[in-house]
């Protein structure tokens, strides 16, 4: 029996083939990197930020589950607050000393504090 899902058919008036199958935008995840293959740089951000100080972390390459562990986990062990969106780990206030000895213990070996 074929799945007959109308969220997926949305934009398709009609179609007289029987055998037609509706396209759909599914997007493939990177793999995640080795620890030791990931360039992850540190800097300190207040741009639009209304002068507050974050502590942003970029240059992760790999699945948004993965991002959002390594994000939790430096969220936890620095005792602040922080988010994950569109390849960034952002930390409330200056941690970048915290960051890179956190992420050289895990081994994340190129990351840099720039």
């Amino acid at each position: 029996m074929k799945k007959n899902d109308w969220k997926e058919r949305l934009g398709v008036t009609y179609s007289t083939n029987p055998d037609f199958a509706f396209q759909t935008e599914a997007t493939d995840e990177e793999a995640t990197l080795p620890k030791e293959k990931q360039r992850l740089r540190i800097a300190l951000d207040k741009h639009n930020r209304k002068g507050k100080t974050v502590t942003l972390i970029t240059g992760f390459r790999g699945t948004d589950d993965d991002l959002a562990a390594l994000g939790k986990r430096l969220k936890v062990k620095c005792g602040t607050g922080g988010s994950t969106k569109d390849g960034e780990i952002i930390l409330q206030g200056d941690f970048r000393q915290n960051a890179l000895e956190l992420l050289t213990k895990d081994g994340y070996s190129g990351s840099k504090i720039i």
